[in-house]
């Protein structure tokens, strides 16, 4: 399986690394969190780590190699409904999610 990004947030991801003027994408990964024990975390990428698996050409994705054990077959999306926002993790590895949606269990 592979970690993928839809267009919707490959765009939005893209536009921000132009607002903020730096960056070479977003690392994606885990951590130990919330009530059912792990949540996604997102953040700008100014510098690469050796470890990283990157995925993507124009908008990359990092993963350390802990996290991608989790995430393998995982798609970002970007999604807008009413006056909501957000990135969206399709995981087909969670087995359970607490009742908030913040964290999850595999």
């Amino acid at each position: 399986m592979a970690i993928t990004m839809t267009p919707a947030a490959e765009d939005h991801v893209r536009s921000h690394l132009l607002k903020r003027g730096k960056g070479l994408g977003i690392r994606l990964g885990v951590r130990t969190s919330g009530c059912s024990g792990l949540s996604y975390v997102l953040e700008f990428v100014d510098e690469a780590d050796d470890a990283d698996t990157v995925i993507g050409d124009d908008v990359k994705l990092f993963i350390d190699p802990k996290s991608y054990a989790y995430l393998d077959g995982t798609e970002l999306d970007f999604v807008k409904e009413g006056l909501n926002e957000g990135f969206q993790f399709n995981n087909p590895n969670v087995k359970d999610e607490c009742g908030c949606g913040e964290s999850f269990h595999v």
